[in-house]
């Protein structure tokens, strides 16, 4: 099969800081991080959480949870990502935290939300299953970091009251 894609674009050469230049005329150019936004979602006593259907953790669970699109309000990829996979209308209420690591080129924005409407069922092809589980009796989660968020989370809801 032959290769129909043609972008035109000029090649890159190694540059200073570890960023790529443009060949033709030395622009620098920058790998920003993408932007993930995940919800914490509080229901029947427990957390909302969704059993992934695509990679990473397959079959594991976590938050709902997507990318940022480009020029959308991170707030607002929060509630369409938990009505995409959730099926549920929320109000976000509050930022939990942001995370990121050394060598990863995601940030995790992380919002506490509330429910305000829809049925809780597993609404897309990214997720297996959706379920609530109390804090202190998690199934298998599929990120390290999420147990962190969740205490972060339990520190903030500590500190508000």
């Amino acid at each position: 099969m032959e290769d129909a894609h043609d972008h035109d674009l000029p090649a890159l050469r190694p540059g200073p800081h570890g960023h790529p230049l443009c060949s033709e005329c030395g622009r620098t150019i920058w790998n920003d991080p993408k932007i993930a936004s995940a919800a914490i979602v509080s229901m029947d006593g427990g957390i909302v959480m969704v059993q992934r259907a695509i990679e990473p953790a397959i079959g594991k669970w976590s938050f709902p949870s997507g990318y940022v699109n480009r020029g959308e309000k991170i707030e607002n990829a929060v509630k369409r990502e938990v009505l995409e996979e959730c099926g549920l209308e929320t109000v976000v209420d509050r930022l939990v935290g942001l995370y990121s690591e050394e060598g990863n080129s995601i940030i995790l924005a992380v919002y506490e939300a509330h429910i305000t409407g829809g049925k809780l069922e597993s609404a897309d092809h990214e997720t297996l299953d959706v379920r609530v589980f109390k804090v202190d009796d998690l199934p298998e989660l599929a990120f390290e970091h999420d147990r962190g968020i969740i205490s972060d989370w339990i520190d903030l809801q500590e500190t508000t009251r």
